[in-house]
């Protein structure tokens, strides 16, 4: 891992606060994500299961977390399975934790090898009433691969027919969104990794340049500052490109009078942060450019201050289309009799403005959890609005990370440059 060693307190707390909520005599098993085949002999970069992580900070494949704590035996409540290295795995893969090392990390006694999973782990089932087993159920996901917490579940189903099994999704959705001062300050990292990539391409833009070169000079920031890389897919976008609001191909030339949209975010010990800016190729805005950026820069604020704890992201995301619903009439993209007459449930400004306003933000950059849940301190939303009109080749997002605090929003990337007339300083 190029990222600090996290202290374990983070990792003892979190299934400390886990384990509180199973039902009494109850074994709560996480395994680590697949190693997915990327080509004939070589696979993609292998990341963790965000769960398992999130309950033990190992950082390492083939891993297996057991937690059963009214265990029989005062050793077995939580137990940590690794792959056992040895001399061709150290040697064609590097080094794997130690035992030692796996109990600093994650703050777990029981250290055992995997190969000692099925001669341990179905003994305690027999003491067990009920096995909590994880899947992945966060609302953006589209399963279509069988992945190994999924086939474990069927497997273990089919071994223990009489057992009730339980679903540990629900709980970690509610733990996993409130985020403690731990997660807090790596998030803040990644925001502030993030920070230094767009200041170094500010002062590396020029009209001509190619979005992929961009895309170069942050991963370039990310490393030199330990992130792991991207916290997803960036995008860097050029003139009518910034209204593809996926657009991942950044292959184009940035040229001059053109707006790129640039939407990306490091990943930092396995937390991601998740920014988006626009700027002018040529580092001055048009007047035209500037009216719909201050537009855009608008909503942000006053959607900012709508990030507090008791609302939900429906009643959010409808204040927000509202307030854009304005700007776009004062930027003579709508008119007021249009949007009078408009069906409530179908507003006009979503040609204009198709997505969404927030999500939640943490170990993935659509975090785990509630969108119909009241919003509660601890958690960090995004908060990124847009403008996209294609007849004008011009799409302006802006996007900050937001923690909600008791005393309301905290802006996590509030230090990177955000207004207009700061960028064109800068870029200048």
């Amino acid at each position: 891992m190029k990222y600090l060693p996290i202290p374990n307190k983070l990792f003892i707390e979190n299934r400390k606060r886990f384990s509180g909520r199973l039902k009494p005599k109850s074994m709560a098993i996480f395994n680590a994500n697949d190693e997915m085949p990327r080509s004939g002999d070589g696979n993609f970069p292998f990341r963790q299961n965000a769960d398992l992580f999130w309950l033990s900070g190992i950082d390492q494949e083939q891993t297996i977390l057991v937690l059963f704590p009214d265990a029989p035996v005062a050793a077995y409540k939580e137990i940590l399975f690794l792959r056992q290295t040895n001399e061709k795995i150290a040697i064609w893969e590097g080094h794997k934790y130690t035992v030692e090392e796996a109990r600093l990390a994650s703050g777990i006694n029981t250290i055992m090898w995997l190969d000692e999973f099925n001669n341990v782990v179905p003994m305690l089932m027999h003491h067990a009433e009920t096995c909590y087993l994880n899947t992945n159920e966060n609302d953006r996901a589209v399963i279509e691969v069988p992945y190994r917490d999924l086939r474990f579940a069927r497997e273990w189903q089919s071994r223990f027919p009489v057992h009730h099994f339980e679903r540990s999704a629900p709980i970690l959705r509610d733990l996993r969104a409130v985020k403690l001062p731990e997660e807090i300050k790596l998030m803040q990292k990644a925001c502030d990794i993030t920070g230094g990539a767009f200041n170094r391409v500010l002062n590396f833009v020029t009209p001509g340049v190619m979005e992929y070169e961009i895309e170069a000079e942050i991963t370039h920031e990310f490393l030199c500052q330990r992130a792991t890389g991207h916290a997803y897919s960036p995008i860097i976008a050029s003139g009518y490109s910034a209204c593809v609001l996926h657009y991942t191909e950044n292959n184009k030339a940035a040229n001059e009078g053109e707006v790129i949209l640039m939407d990306f975010g490091a990943e930092y010990a396995n937390y991601a942060a998740d920014l988006t800016r626009s700027i002018p190729a040529n580092g001055v805005f048009t007047k035209r450019q500037k009216e719909v950026y201050n537009a855009v820069l608008r909503v942000m604020k006053a959607a900012t201050k709508m990030l507090i704890v008791g609302n939900t992201i429906d009643k959010f995301n409808a204040e927000v289309g509202k307030c854009m619903e304005d700007e776009l009439i004062g930027l003579g993209l709508l008119s007021k009799a249009e949007v009078k007459k408009q069906n409530p449930d179908a507003p006009l400004y979503k040609k204009y403005f198709m997505h969404g306003t927030a999500h939640h933000l943490g170990l993935d950059v659509h975090d785990f959890g509630d969108r119909y849940q009241p919003m509660k301190a601890g958690m960090v939303f995004t908060c990124e609005p847009g403008i996209y009109i294609p007849d004008e080749k011009l799409g302006i997002r802006l996007e900050n990370d937001i923690l909600l605090t008791e005393k309301g929003p905290v802006d996590l990337m509030g230090d990177i440059p955000l207004e207009a007339n700061d960028i064109e300083k800068i870029m200048k």
